[in-house]
């Protein structure tokens, strides 16, 4: 059976551009979102601020505890079944449902409540978990404002400052809001519903596999994961992705003397660790930021025909991110960002040798350290992929150790450098797009979003473990963000731009009526 919103999408493709518009305003879900949230846009922000101050920050297990407790009974006054999935040692999972009398498929949404550490000296908007309401961006020259009453008109350029309030805690206010709007409407849900909404995200999801394998029957029925997490397209515009990167993380000890060594004795005389490191680091990218590691590419998967095609369509951005950011030229002479996160990346995340500014020292240091990543595409293995970067050392005359070299090794050996793995991490994930769980839901977004562009990427650039989704339960999965990109995920000032949170309700409530499951054509 045909939709009625299908039928509305259909004619106004017919009619033309000029009258797509009618798609929203007649789409009668968005009509009563938006209503909703024109009556009870301040109860939204205000539920957000609740949510906020409670800290959530990972390894605080018992903060992480409160948020998880009152996550379950908001979800539980909705009329869904919840309960705390409990693995030794590890903060809970929190797992729900809502059962729809007979729904042919079920979905489940995945949300992370933990959050990432904070020094609240580095931030100048406010505390961390003392949510503040700005009259928009800070850097746009956004002031604090109060926040507003029932009624009040909303301005979507506000933004919301505090911990978590994009990473991840905005979608979970933003599916209440929508069960409370369905509800209120007297909308029927089209699918049973489940609910995954993790605590160790931030930390990498140590325990994610254990947990689905002692509560393997919760998950056997599940069609479909949709996770919420990341930010939008810079361009604003809805978006969707299909697949993320994985992640692995190692350290590199480069070392000279077995002590730190005068300058003025020793300099021109001890080799000098820093500068070391230095050349060995620029030896594993070209002058244009490409990869040289011998066999760094050849794993990746290669996108489909379709991917591609979806890829292109995407709207440039990187000449306004270039300004956003301060640049002159991104890495491989302007390749498009989208291209960029579709390959594995190598990130230099910090350095350490020495020390600078006003404690410097005139001395040769005796180490330097440096902390990396990489990213993975589909087809990259963690460990293979640390391997190449051995592999590589090796060739640069390096002798690579896995512990602090002996002074034998010392004597015998012009270079040497420790690696260590410090993040096993794991591999990337993705379901194609034309897969027959998404492609109802794909059309339902587009139904909701009317005459604006729902994009459709192959990959996220950021990471989450979705490969225990994807290759472990062998169900498919997508994303679907709602934050805005400028939202200083994971550092100081992380802020929500209140039209993201109004963007967010819109979505879950199209999620939460996609259409059941369709045959091919």
């Amino acid at each position: 059976m045909v939709r009625w919103n299908s039928l509305v999408l259909f004619s106004a493709v017919l009619i033309g551009s000029a009258t797509a518009s009618i798609v929203v305003a007649q789409d009668p879900v968005r009509s009563k979102v938006d209503d909703y949230l024109k009556r009870k846009g301040a109860t939204v922000l205000q539920q957000l601020k609740t949510l906020v101050e409670l800290p959530n920050v990972s390894r605080e297990q018992k903060d992480v505890r409160k948020n998880a407790q009152y996550l379950v009974k908001e979800f539980e006054k909705r009329g869904a079944k919840m309960e705390l999935l409990e693995v030794t040692g590890a903060n809970p999972a929190i797992y729900g449902e809502i059962r729809t009398p007979n729904a042919k498929r079920t979905i489940l949404i995945y949300i992370h409540y933990d959050g990432q550490p904070v020094d609240p000296a580095r931030w100048k908007s406010t505390r961390p978990f003392e949510p503040k309401l700005y009259s928009r961006a800070m850097e746009q020259g956004g002031r604090p404002r109060d926040w507003p009453k029932n009624g009040e008109a909303i301005d979507e350029e506000w933004r919301v400052y505090g911990r978590s309030t994009s990473d991840d805690k905005a979608p979970l206010i933003a599916l209440l809001n929508a069960l409370d709007c369905l509800k209120e409407s007297e909308v029927a849900l089209t699918s049973n519903i489940k609910f995954f909404f993790d605590g160790e995200e931030e930390i990498g999801s140590p325990n994610m596999k254990k947990t689905l394998d002692a509560y393997a029957e919760k998950f056997r029925d599940v069609d479909l994961w949709l996770f919420c997490d990341g930010p939008l397209h810079q361009s604003r515009k809805p978006t969707v992705y299909f697949g993320v990167r994985g992640i692995c993380g190692f350290e590199l000890t480069v070392y000279g003397a077995t002590r730190n060594l005068h300058s003025g004795h020793y300099g021109n005389w001890a080799p000098n660790p820093g500068l070391r490191l230095s050349k060995l680091l620029a030896s594993m990218k070209d002058a244009k930021g490409n990869v040289v590691v011998k066999g760094f590419h050849d794993s990746m998967t290669p996108l489909t025909e379709e991917e591609k095609k979806e890829l292109a369509a995407v709207p440039a951005i990187d000449d306004s991110l270039r300004r956003e950011l301060g640049l002159k030229e991104s890495d491989n002479e302007n390749e498009s960002y989208l291209a960029r996160m579709q390959i594995p990346s190598l990130n230099v995340k910090g350095i350490r040798c020495g020390t600078v500014g006003p404690t410097a020292r005139n001395i040769v240091p005796n180490t330097a350290t440096a902390s990396l990543d990489i990213r993975l595409v589909k087809g990259n293995r963690p460990r293979a992929m640390i391997e190449l970067i051995r592999k590589h050392m090796e060739s640069q005359g390096y002798l690579v150790v896995d512990k602090e070299p002996s002074m034998k090794q010392r004597r015998e050996n012009k270079k040497i450098v420790k690696l260590v793995t410090t993040f096993k991490g794991y591999p990337a994930a993705r379901t194609p797009m034309n897969h027959a769980q998404i492609r109802p839901v794909v059309r339902r977004l587009e139904e909701c979003v009317g005459d604006e562009k729902l994009l459709k990427v192959p990959g996220l650039g950021g990471s989450l473990p979705l490969y225990l989704i994807s290759d472990y339960l062998e169900q498919p999965i997508m994303i679907v963000p709602m934050a805005n990109h400028d939202n200083n995920q994971h550092s100081p000032d992380e802020n929500l731009r209140v039209g993201n949170l109004f963007y967010g309700v819109r979505m879950m409530a199209a999620l939460l009526t996609a259409d059941p499951l369709q045959k091919s054509n």
